[in-house]
């Protein structure tokens, strides 16, 4: 990995690291190695996921809004960051040669209460904004009658009618997970990191990670979504795996991005 840096502020500690392209394989390596290290912590967030999507599909079902199913699977990409905080503080924890309990991993948004829920208010925003964008696409498509569950994807996805509604939704839908990968690719760690830090340099960090290393992160954008699809495929059972190491991985990209001036 270059040890080049570009600062974040002109005036400011926070820097930014040049990264190789291969960098992002070795964050698996590590993140898989800190589930190894907590698993008790990393799985059960893993399952607690898992159950959170069950909870979200039942409910979809139970209010008739079928065909929003998809749209907030995609929106898991969105919020996903935010979901993580636990497993980036187990890492944390890990480096500096500490144990970590579940209960510790599940407080660990107490390091910096306020910015990082701020953040996570934001992330969830912006994925209630990217659904309801969904709705009004798939009933401008299909009309205020959508297909019932049984017809939903073959009218989706193997109607030849449905291609332009896939594509723009698929262009739209990327575009908010871009932006959210953009602003929060560092963000909530740096936040957890560095208590001292707000929203508003986080948020300039990640954007500034994103520019520096356009094509390692741009490659660890695309890991993300087919880990994270990984799981979501599988009926949600594959984010027991995927979503510590996901997280984990998040964390060593992290500290491998960011670097501080700590004279």
């Amino acid at each position: 990995m270059a040890e080049e840096v570009v600062p974040v502020f002109a005036q400011q500690s926070i820097k930014v690291r040049k990264l190789e392209l291969d960098q992002p394989w070795t964050w698996l390596r590590k993140g898989w190695q800190d589930c190894l290290k907590t698993p008790s912590v990393s799985f059960t967030y893993g399952v607690l996921a898992a159950i959170t999507g069950y909870v979200i599909t039942w409910g979809l079902f139970t209010f008739d809004m079928v065909y929003l199913v998809l749209p907030f699977v995609a929106g898991f990409l969105i919020v996903g960051p935010i979901l993580a905080v636990g497993l980036y503080e187990a890492s944390r924890r890990g480096e500096a040669g500490e144990a970590t309990t579940l209960g510790q991993a599940l407080a660990a948004f107490k390091r910096n209460t306020s910015q990082i829920a701020l953040m996570g208010m934001a992330l969830l925003l912006l994925m209630i904004f990217w659904a309801r964008m969904a709705a009004i696409l798939f009933f401008l498509y299909f009309g205020m009658e959508p297909p019932d569950f049984a017809n939903l994807f073959v009218s989706t996805f193997l109607s030849a009618s449905s291609w332009p509604f896939l594509v723009i939704g698929s262009a739209i839908g990327g575009g908010f997970a871009f932006f959210a990968f953009a602003i929060s690719v560092v963000s909530i760690p740096l936040l957890l990191d560095r208590p001292e830090t707000n929203i508003i340099e986080a948020i300039a960090t990640s954007v500034r990670a994103v520019q520096a290393n356009f094509l390692p992160l741009l490659l660890w954008g695309g890991l993300i979504v087919v880990f994270t699809l990984a799981g979501l495929v599988t009926l949600y059972l594959g984010l027991i795996v995927t979503l510590p190491l996901i997280g984990h991985a998040t964390w060593h990209a992290y500290r491998d991005i960011v670097a501080h001036d700590e004279s």
